[in-house]
This record gives structure tokens, C-alpha cells and sequence, in this order.
């Protein structure tokens, strides 16, 4: 009984911070013309509640796809034309043909709002606290400071409820991962599926599901319950792309427009100042003025592939829950640092698998998701959310130094890189002091992480320089995700025990 008071003060807490954040500033408050994304969410309602559905992804008088074009899977158009249907009924100016674009008002914000909240809290939310009490080995305390340190993780937040985002797809991918843990593997392939048709992106968790489930297959045997297993998998998988795609499906011309949409190569390998190694080398070579759009796609997908090769071929030959979870961080990590056209935002879909293993490796878990919130910055500075970054930030930090003590959890026992350092025993004389060695690179990094925030939000740049604090950010960030990259795949590569083989209860 206690345990389920402490969840529900956990739960009211988050809520409240998420209420506290909305009522700031939001993606291209009051920036005309094309605003940002608040005014896409509303502009995709205005689309799809007037529109027949045959012209939502195509280019008409009636629908501008420079102006916001629908540029999501059709679960997200859905989900506009539920959220156009209620605003209909409460004012139909919000969503009035033409006449409602770059329409802001207090009432229409708190609608806006409200739509995300109700999202975070049907979906997100129930998924992060089944997910913690089903932690196995774990005491009530443990399940309680995880779910309160995943519940306040600001990075969401403050992409969520602040700059404007629904947490839909990053919710049913938890789903997905919960009803897995419980070998529910057609209801998590379901989950997946529809996370997918919300949201493209969440192709960077896609191969660890599916090697996953593929390795389950041939452990248990393609030539008996095994062969079973794959037929239901493939069968769970095609029905449920059918019915998201029922309404395009009877047309080829609908669906190859759709995913013309959705996989855009025109845009370039990154936007922005994003946190990934395209934009980072940018500073010293202009990769788009040298590279062609073709180019750079087959590069990246080389990169990219090599560089989450191991974690797949590990966890099929050795599927386990613990692997699939660790191969979730390595895997999406790699996407977002290597692949195409990826937006500073994408880092949300490395932190919230990265949450998912908080209870295992607090310290280095925290650490990544402070930098990633941190990676965020321009963009939230641009939002005009640098008070509830100040806020939520450090109090994530408090919280999880309260709950976990993680400067005490720097050893490499703790790190779960016991079998790597005996690999090493013998050959790195400093790796006794490496628990001190990490904790002043930790206190270093958050001291570099403090200066930089407080030099971009308050001193201007260097004349001739308009973006330096912006590529600081960025190549500072992308330093600290490449070292992460590297820890999680020793964790993934050096996992002797197995351990995952234990599932959650």
C-alpha cells in the first residue's frame, strides 16, 4: 500500500512539473510566418479534419506542403483528426480552413497543451510505472526512485510540453518493451508496429526488436516452436501495418506520396546545430558542399550500419531482456549520431531506452541523460524555455543523486565493465583509480555542461560568429555521446554473464 502512495505522489509530482513548463513559451511563439511547430501540430488538425484523406500528403491549393506538409506515418494524421475533431466542437476557428494558420491565443494554447498532457498521461506515463514495478530483484524504494527519476527526466519535458511534441510514439515503444519483458511478444510487436506508424524515427529502435525476437525464434528452433514464433511475429507485424494503411492501400500513387513524405532526401544530412558527427566535422569540412544528397545517404547508411553491427549480432546470437534494452541505447545512439537527416530532438529517442536502465547503471544513465537535455539547449534557448531548463536540470540531478547516490556507483562493477577491466588486468596500471578518475570526469563535464549554458543564455557571440555557442553545444555534447557510444557497446560486447536471461516478474 505504501508503495502505490509513494507511486502516486511520483506521478502527481511529474504531472505537476509537466503543467508548470507548458504554461511557458512554445515552437515559434508569435514568429511569423511559418512559426514552428506548435503551428504544425495545429496545422496538420486543420489538414486532416477538412481534407479528404486522399490529399493530406499531397501537394494542393488547399494544402501547401512547403507551408508544414503532413510529414509523419498516418497514426500521427489520425491522431491530428482526433484532436481537430475536439476542436471543432469547442471553437471551430482553430481549425478553420486557411483562415486558422499561425492562430495563437491563451484559449488555444491551453486546448494545445491539454492534448499533450492527456497523450502523456494515457500512454507515457501508465507504460513508465507498470514498467517499474515489474522490475525484478528490486526493492519498492528502487522502483519508486526510478519511476520518479524517468518521470522527471527534462529533456521530454521540455521537448513535450514546452517546445511541443506528443510523447505518443516514445509511449507505445515503452509498451512495446513492457509487454516483451513479460514474453508477450505478439502485443509488443503490435505496440511496435503502431510506435512506428506514429513516428518514422523510431526505425532507430527497430532493429533491436527485431533481432530480438528473431534470436527468441532461433533459440527455441525454426524447425518447431520456433518457426511457430516467427509465423505469428510476421503475421502480428503485417496485419498491423495493414490496418494503419487501410485507407491508403487501395491506391500505389498514395502510398509511394506517403513515403516520399516521410523519407524527404532533399533536406540534407542534418538540421540545425545537432548534436551528431556530420555536424560536428561540418566545422572543418562543409560536408554538404562537398558531398552530394546521394552520397551522403549511402555514407551515412554505411556508417551508421557498421556502427550498430555488433549490439545486433550479439543479441540475436544471445537474446536476452538486459541485452535487448542496452542494445535499444547502442543501437539508437548509433542512429542518431551517424544517420540522416537527424534533428536535435532525436536524441529524446537514445534517453528514454537510456531511462529504461537507470536502476542498472544510475550513475552513467544520469550522466547521459543530463548531457542530452544539455545537447537540447539552442534549441530551447530559441523556444524561450531557459527558465525551465534552469529548473528542471539541476532538480533531475538532485533526484537522482537523492535516489541512487551515484557518485558512489563508479566502479566498475557498477558500470557492468567488471569483465571488461579483468580483460585489461595487466595491461592498464591506472584502471584501480578508474572509479576516481570517473567521478572527476563526471564533475568536469557537468562543470563544462554549467559554463556553457550560462555563456549562451547570457553573453553574446563573438563578432562574425552568430552560431559559436550553438556549435560549442553541439560539439561538446557529440564528445561526450561518442564516449557513450563506446561504454554501451563494452557493456553490450563484454556481457560474459548473460544476465538478461532473467525476466522481469
Amino acid at each position: 500500500m505504501e508503495k502505490w502512495s509513494l507511486m502516486t505522489i511520483t506521478v502527481l509530482l511529474a504531472l505537476t512539473v509537466r503543467w508548470a513548463v507548458s504554461l511557458g513559451s512554445y515552437s515559434g511563439a508569435g514568429k511569423p510566418p511559418m512559426y514552428g511547430d506548435y503551428e504544425a501540430q495545429r496545422h496538420w488538425q486543420e489538414i486532416t479534419y477538412n481534407l479528404p484523406i486522399r490529399q493530406w500528403y499531397f501537394n494542393t491549393s488547399d494544402n501547401n506542403l512547403l507551408y508544414w506538409g503532413l510529414d509523419y506515418p498516418p497514426l500521427t494524421a489520425y491522431h491530428s483528426f482526433v484532436c481537430a475533431y475536439i476542436a471543432k466542437l469547442i471553437n471551430p476557428d482553430w481549425v478553420a480552413l486557411h483562415t486558422s494558420r499561425g492562430y495563437e491565443s491563451q484559449p488555444h494554447k491551453l486546448f494545445m497543451r491539454t492534448t499533450v498532457f492527456v497523450a502523456d498521461l494515457l500512454v507515457y506515463i501508465p507504460a513508465v510505472i507498470l514498467y517499474c514495478f515489474s522490475l525484478k530483484e528490486t526493492s519498492a524504494k528502487k522502483k519508486v526512485s526510478s519511476a520518479l527519476c524517468i518521470l522527471l527526466y527534462p529533456g521530454l519535458i521540455l521537448i513535450d510540453h514546452g517546445h511541443f511534441q506528443y510523447p505518443l510514439s516514445l509511449g507505445l515503444a515503452l509498451w512495446a518493451v513492457l509487454c516483451l519483458s513479460h514474453d508477450w511478444d505478439l502485443l509488443g510487436s503490435m505496440a511496435f508496429c503502431l510506435a512506428l506508424n506514429y513516428k518514422q524515427m523510431e526505425l532507430y529502435h527497430s532493429l533491436p526488436f527485431f533481432c530480438y525476437l528473431l534470436g527468441k525464434c532461433f533459440k527455441k528452433g525454426l524447425k518447431g516452436k520456433g518457426l511457430v514464433l516467427l509465423t505469428k511475429l510476421a503475421g502480428t507485424v503485417l496485419l498491423s501495418f495493414a490496418a494503419c494503411w487501410l485507407p491508403f492501400g487501395t491506391d500505389m500513387e498514395q502510398i509511394m506520396q506517403v513515403l516520399r513524405r516521410l523519407f524527404p532526401i532533399d533536406r540534407g544530412l542534418f538540421e540545425d546545430k545537432v548534436a551528431n558527427i556530420w555536424c560536428s566535422l561540418s566545422v572543418l569540412i562543409k560536408i554538404k558542399n562537398v558531398i552530394s544528397p546521394r552520397t551522403q545517404l549511402k555514407l551515412s547508411f554505411a556508417v551508421t550500419f557498421l556502427s550498430l553491427l555488433p549490439a545486433c549480432i550479439k543479441l540475436t546470437v544471445q537474446p536476452s531482456l538486459r541485452g535487448f534494452k542496452f542494445a535499444l541505447v547502442a543501437c539508437a545512439l548509433s542512429f542518431f549520431l551517424f544517420s540522416f537527416q537527424v534533428h536535435e530532438k532525436s536524441i529524446l529517442l537514445v534517453s528514454v531506452p537510456v531511462c529504461l536502465i537507470i536502476n542498472e547503471i544510475p550513475f552513467m544513465a544520469t550522466w547521459f541523460l543530463l548531457v542530452s537535455t544539455f545537447s537540447l539547449l539552442p534549441l530551447l534557448l530559441k523556444d524561450g524555455l531557459l527558465l525551465a531548463y534552469t529548473v528542471t536540470t539541476p532538480a533531475f540531478l538532485a533526484v537522482c543523486l537523492a535516489s541512487f547516490s551515484i557518485l558512489e556507483k563508479t566502479s566498475a562493477e557498477d558500470l557492468q565493465l567488471k569483465a571488461f577491466s579483468l580483460s585489461l588486468k595487466g595491461y592498464v596500471s591506472w584502471f584501480k583509480s578508474f572509479p576516481k578518475i570517473v567521478r572527476n570526469l563526471f564533475l568536469l563535464s557537468l562543470s563544462l555542461m554549467g559554463v556553457l549554458s550560462v555563456l549562451s543564455a547570457a553573453v553574446p557571440p563573438p563578432p562574425g560568429l552568430p552560431d559559436f555557442f550553438p556549435v560549442a553545444v553541439s560539439l561538446v555534447s557529440c564528445a561526450h555521446f561518442l564516449l557513450f557510444l563506446l561504454y554501451f557497446n563494452l557493456v553490450i560486447l563484454w556481457d560474459s554473464k548473460n544476465r538478461g536471461q532473467k525476466k522481469m516478474s
